[in-house]
């Protein structure tokens, strides 16, 4: 976008400063094993780690809010968790990390989602997932909606969905209605069991290998992508759809027909990792900040790009997308 210059961009920062976005989803603590290895086990063929350290990071929906966060945004996450030590890890992380764990409903017959990987000479050996995908109770779903009529001061509301069973379809349906009777701006990040349901949404944002198997058609070339955005504008009824196309950038689709393509902005992709909670927050924060959909998709499109060059799930901060500029 031509006319998006770092002084357009402070100013959109600057505005967004200190708001509150809510994020509703599936969230997943990130535990990694680091070590190195030097010879194999003499018990089966398998290497044997020497562990040299244990880091631990939000994953899923959270990593949403943590991208909301190191950008100044005021978050708070809305979810599942166990009723376990992982879940007691997990609010402590989040409340260094400044995020508002609030909204989190404790559900004592599951535990909270854990994904353990087992890294040697900086390579994935394994990884060790414990999570049951079960649907939220009735109390779950009362647990976030209070917690949105607790806090009226938020902004917008971002759906972060892993299909984990953190969003139900009467929640989505619930929450809807209350963005709706309080004018707030809801953006969906769909996966497949629910992605028809986020009608009326401001912005929908798949991949494009999630629209084309929800449409069920092909998407291979320009005209495809085309093809699939108007037919998902058409079918969710929604203000904006902004179609992620991987080292093709993206392709945002407005309700009143205009089409903009906004290129890769990835210098050298180091890990894809977390680069959709990435798009999906900084779009978030920067429509909040006074941008048109056009001007947000763009600096959405630069975070991914920070993120993309970075080993491992990072957040993005307001002066990592200055310096792409």
């Amino acid at each position: 976008m031509k006319n998006l210059n770092k002084t357009r961009v402070k100013e959109i920062f600057k505005n967004f400063a200190g708001k509150k976005i809510a994020v509703i989803g599936d969230i997943m603590l990130d535990r990694y094993f680091w070590g190195s290895v030097t010879r194999v086990s003499p018990e089966a063929p398998v290497p044997v780690i020497d562990l040299e350290h244990e880091t631990f990071h939000l994953g899923g929906a959270a990593n949403v809010a943590s991208n909301l966060n190191s950008l100044g945004i005021k978050s708070i996450l809305c979810g599942i968790i166990g009723d376990d030590n992982s879940a007691e890890m997990f609010e402590q992380i989040c409340k260094e990390r400044g995020i508002d764990p609030s909204g989190l409903y404790k559900d004592s017959d599951r535990p909270t989602t854990v994904k353990t990987r087992i890294i040697g000479n900086n390579q994935q050996i394994v990884r060790l997932d414990r999570e049951v995908r079960d649907v939220i109770n009735t109390a779950g779903e009362k647990h976030i909606i209070s917690t949105l009529q607790k806090n009226s001061d938020i902004e917008s509301i971002i759906f972060g969905d892993y299909d984990k069973g953190a969003i139900s379809s009467k929640l989505i349906k619930d929450v809807l209605k209350y963005a709706k009777s309080n004018n707030i701006e809801v953006y969906a990040d769909p996966k497949f069991a629910n992605f028809f349901a986020y009608k009326g949404v401001t912005a929908f944002k798949p991949n494009k290998k999630e629209a084309a198997q929800a449409l069920k058609i092909e998407i291979k070339t320009e005209e495809d992508v085309k093809i699939a955005g108007q037919m998902l504008l058409d079918k969710l009824s929604c203000d904006n759809v902004l179609l992620t196309l991987g080292d093709k950038g993206m392709m945002l689709f407005e309700a009143n027909g205009n089409i903009h393509h906004v290129d890769t902005k990835a210098r050298l992709v180091s890990d894809v990792s977390g680069a959709g909670d990435t798009v999906i927050a900084t779009l978030a924060a920067c429509k909040t900040g006074g941008a048109n959909m056009t001007e947000a998709a763009t600096i959405a499109n630069i975070a991914a790009g920070y993120v993309c060059g970075e080993p491992g799930i990072v957040s993005v901060t307001k002066d990592d997308i200055l310096s792409y500029l």
